[in-house]
């Protein structure tokens, strides 16, 4: 059997990816599909947790754009977080995976509170964890929670799902010509504002060396292939070559 080239992930999952097509909300068969892909992987002896965002069901910036006090709109954005954790919870679940959810913020009737030793401790008895709320912070956004707690996990990678193959120089969905890259380092993200992840998130990565992997979600393997190497995607690193 081929050896997993990370042994302890983080995976960072949007809440648009977890709408598929219908665009907001939850979809059942993209829940059932990456289900059944985190569960091969934890076959495979891989550690696994999970950061979840909320954008499929509320945003606090657009929130805040709208003119809802910004702290507000964020605690919104970090329950919605929270219904995606459970809904993902149940789909690994009934496909076989033992489960565990961590949440920022105090809710001990659906979830554990989140404490790093015990996320840990989790991870080693081969249970999934599952991070909700975020940070618990307002003012940071998932993306942010994905590289805080891949540091605090010592996680070797942060895998970041969404619905495009990778990192593009513009919107390939708007703009045909768009040139995708296939390895970037954390200066290139932040001196080309490539949106990869927000600029928080993508210093506390390269403060910690933590490599990102964006790659799409929505092809059923994916998380498999980028775990044994290949090249699908955009590696983000010190060094991008």
């Amino acid at each position: 059997m081929e050896t997993p080239k990370y042994n302890r992930i983080v995976l960072k999952i949007s809440g648009e990816a977890l709408a598929g097509s219908q665009g907001y909300g939850l979809q059942h068969d993209m829940l059932v599909s990456v289900a059944a892909q985190v569960a091969e992987i934890r076959g495979m002896g891989v550690e696994v947790c999970l950061v979840v965002g909320g954008g499929n069901i509320w945003r606090g910036i657009a929130g805040s754009a709208q003119g809802m006090d910004r702290a507000t709109a964020d605690y919104m954005g970090m329950l919605a977080t929270v219904m995606n954790a459970l809904a993902l919870q149940d789909a690994l679940e009934k496909a076989g995976s033992v489960t565990r959810v961590l949440s920022a913020i105090e809710m001990r009737q659906v979830a554990e509170p989140y404490i790093r030793r015990r996320a840990i401790r989790h991870m080693e008895k081969g249970r999934i964890v599952i991070f909700a709320a975020g940070t618990g912070n307002p003012y940071f956004s998932t993306d942010t929670t994905a590289a805080l707690r891949a540091a605090e996990v010592e996680a070797d990678v942060i895998l970041m799902a969404k619905r495009v193959d990778g990192v593009y120089d513009s919107d390939p969905l708007k703009n045909p010509q768009a040139k995708k890259f296939d390895r970037l380092t954390y200066l290139d993200v932040l001196s080309k504002e490539l949106g990869v992840m927000d600029s928080t998130a993508t210093s506390l990565c390269m403060d910690n060396n933590i490599p990102v992997i964006v790659f799409d979600l929505t092809t059923p393997g994916n998380i498999r292939r980028v775990l044994m190497g290949e090249a699908i995607g955009t590696y983000v690193g010190r060094e991008s070559q």
